[in-house]
């Protein structure tokens, strides 16, 4: 079957039946809970976080918080809402600046007064938008006060951030201060978080927004909504560098078979008379392949290529194989470079011209995929394969009665081809079809006794209906089929991973879980979504050094950029919030009061 509906949609599913009972992740060693949809505990808002307003004064919350007047808006928004101070709070008396020998022969109440009066005069400047003004009464107030003041410091920083061009810099600097006098100030938290994320530290800032929101307990929406900002924006540039520089590899033996599966074989093609080194090399790669041995045929095919193929129709093929190596290692321009070549010597080659679609859909062109399948079907239009991928790219688009329409036409051409039967049932069961879908998927497991494939996709669509026993027991034949079946193709690990899914999702038996996870990686050591479910039921259990190994390794077997972004996303969210417990070890009980309150 088709990667997009195997070992991804197994990820989907247990991120899914997560984010339904809508757990929150809090990691320590007192609480871990499992993360929701890449950024765990951050609920969406349509507000986004900025500098704020001063503090009138103290942190103390206003217990009519719902009628409070904003009085300055940010360009991101405002993060305080304190009142702005009355005109009575801010005495009008000359301006009497004071040297600092003066202000250490002062009496501490004088200079405690003296200090208040500033900072008031400062929030009544600040309020209108006078923020040099500000700056100045902060700083004496600053200067005058007997004990240091967190808040004063905090104030200063929402004038540097109003100011134009914000003066980022010097935010960082007063917040620094400010949360040297008081650790737990999430103001100053969310405002320093606020500057370093525009000065593109973003590392430091997601650090900021973390504890500003677990210390926050989880309530304020726009310092959530900065944290799933930052994650996107910094695992987005980690997987980009990652992209960058890493060697291409082939995906696991599960994509990589399902890959090649969701096509149906050909014979080798015939030898010239007087066949070359390169013609045979080329028949070496085609018999690897059909032994799934895919890093071999890789590895032949390139050296077929470089000795030189003699005819035409062995070149097209050597280079329809390459170019789907290729693709399947996300080098899309080199896989279409590859399939035109291909095309050039070979008009005829229907796969080729099935694979070029595939490129159109990857570069997010379904017009042009469409455009190359009408190609095919003018030189073969009895090619069942044609239909059967035409099928899955109207699959792709949620367009299910079509699907439909289209592996039947696969099925009529060649009714042996077992996945053309089960997607036809998937895609009846998309379209709302419930009762044809499971009549479909019966009639299959009749006329494949032997296959594993329908087990395990029923038992998915079983899952889907929360018919939890009767999952387990197709997920149960199916592995039981592959273990029986002769080699090759590899055992397909998937079912595996199914039934810890089932069991995890049916009695929230973890170890059970866990155990079927550990089964499917001996049997495919890259299976994506086995490595994917263990780092979500290792953060469940606080297993944080175990969950972070699983994102790492998660990131390693990413195929494209989007898998990538969203392991980095587990990643850098949890690794943000150990970094957090790091800090704030005596948040531990409060952290286990909360995640037992969100269970």
């Amino acid at each position: 079957m088709s990667s997009s509906t195997s070992s991804q949609g197994v990820v989907d599913r247990v991120q899914a039946f997560v984010a339904e009972n809508r757990r929150a992740v809090l990691i320590g060693t007192a609480a871990a809970l499992v993360a929701i949809g890449g950024v765990a505990y951050y609920a969406s808002s349509s507000r986004e976080p900025g500098s704020g307003d001063p503090e009138k004064g103290g942190r103390k919350k206003d217990k009519k918080k719902s009628k409070k007047r904003k009085t300055v808006k940010d360009k991101d928004g405002p993060v305080l809402e304190e009142r702005a101070p009355k005109a009575e709070d801010v005495p009008e008396e000359d301006d009497v600046r004071l040297t600092v020998e003066q202000i250490v022969s002062m009496p501490t109440e004088e200079r405690q007064k003296a200090a208040a009066s500033l900072k008031a005069r400062g929030n009544k400047a600040y309020t209108s938008r006078n923020y040099s003004t500000a700056i100045d009464l902060y700083t004496r107030a600053i200067e005058v006060t007997p004990k240091p003041d967190a808040v004063f410091y905090s104030n200063r920083a929402a004038c540097y951030m109003n100011m134009s061009p914000p003066q980022y810099d010097k935010v960082v600097e007063d917040c620094d201060a400010a949360m040297n006098i008081d650790g737990s100030y999430v103001k100053a938290l969310n405002r320093r978080a606020n500057a370093l994320e525009h000065l593109d530290r973003h590392d430091d800032a997601l650090r900021d927004y973390t504890a500003a929101t677990i210390l926050g307990k989880f309530q304020d929406e726009g310092i959530a909504q900065s944290v799933e900002r930052v994650l996107r924006k910094l695992a987005t540039q980690k997987a980009q560098e990652i992209i960058s520089t890493r060697a291409p590899h082939l995906p696991s033996q599960t994509f990589v078979s399902a890959y090649f599966a969701a096509f149906r074989p050909r014979p080798l093609p015939e030898l010239p008379e007087n066949a070359s080194q390169g013609d045979r090399t080329l028949i070496l790669s085609l018999e690897a392949l059909t032994a799934c041995d895919y890093a071999h045929s890789l590895s032949l095919v390139n050296e077929a290529l470089e000795q030189g193929i003699s005819w035409d129709t062995g070149r097209a093929e050597a280079l329809n194989l390459r170019g789907t190596f290729k693709f399947l290692m996300t080098d899309i321009p080199g896989a279409k470079d590859d399939f035109l070549k291909s095309l050039e010597l070979q008009s005829s080659l229907t796969q080729t011209w099935v694979k070029i679609a595939s490129i159109h859909m990857e570069q997010g062109d379904p017009q042009k995929a469409f455009e190359a399948f009408d190609e095919a079907i003018k030189h073969n239009a009895d090619d069942p394969d044609i239909y059967y991928h035409r099928g899955q790219v109207l699959f792709i688009m949620n367009e299910f009665t079509q699907a439909a329409e289209n592996y039947t036409k696969s099925t009529e051409l060649d009714d042996q081809f077992v996945f053309s039967h089960i997607q036809l049932a998937v895609a009846h069961y998309k379209a709302g079809n419930v009762a044809k879908s499971m009549a479909t998927f019966r009639s299959t497991l009749k006329a494949f006794p032997q296959r594993s494939e329908p087990h395990n996709y029923y038992g998915e669509l079983l899952l889907d209906q929360q018919r939890f026993e009767d999952a387990i027991d197709k997920f149960d034949r199916a592995i039981d089929i592959e273990g029986e079946r002769p080699k090759p193709p590899p055992i397909n690990a998937l079912p595996q991973v199914n039934r810890g899914l089932a069991m995890y999702q049916w009695k929230q038996d973890i170890s059970a879980a866990e155990r079927a996870c550990q089964e499917a990686l001996k049997l495919d050591p890259q299976c994506e979504a086995a490595v994917a479910t263990l780092a979500q039921l290792s953060l469940q259990q606080g297993k944080i050094d175990v969950a972070m190994e699983m994102f790492e390794r998660q990131a390693e077997l990413a195929r494209g950029e989007v898998e990538l972004v969203n392991a980095l996303t587990y990643q850098l969210a949890t690794g943000a919030q150990v970094e957090f417990m790091k800090n704030y070890p005596e948040m531990a009980s409060q952290l286990s009061q909360m995640a037992r309150a969100m269970m």
